[in-house]
């Protein structure tokens, strides 16, 4: 199967910088795309920045000309750089990646989730 690490996480005031990271391992026959989501309490997941299968990236709105989202060559790591921070980006954010697996199907598979806090 897959296993996702995620790290990068933390506190850090308004205007701030964070860079995450999230790491896939495990035996992966193919990686068809990536993305960051994240969650705020009382709020749904929502999508925070994703590579497609086709290799574009798209941004929610909140986040765009801020946030950037990169991989390695190999597809198997995610980043977020996370310029300009706000108090209402604080959430849990994880990592999604969809994957097949060696002798298995394609999958969505998902990080433990990484908190960051934005203090005003």
């Amino acid at each position: 199967q897959v296993q996702l690490v995620e790290s990068g996480g933390g506190l850090v005031q308004a205007g701030g910088s964070l860079r995450l990271s999230c790491a896939a391992s495990g035996r992966i026959f193919s990686i068809k795309s990536m993305g960051w989501y994240r969650q705020a309490p009382g709020r749904q997941r929502e999508l925070v920045a994703a590579f497609t299968s086709g290799g574009t990236t798209n941004y929610a709105d909140s986040v765009k000309g801020r946030f950037t989202i990169s991989r390695n060559s190999a597809k198997t790591t995610v980043y977020l750089q996370m310029n300009s921070l706000k108090p209402e980006d604080t959430g849990v954010y994880y990592c999604k990646f969809t994957a097949i697996p060696y002798g298995g199907y394609e999958s969505d598979y998902w990080g433990q989730g990484t908190q960051v806090t934005v203090s005003s």
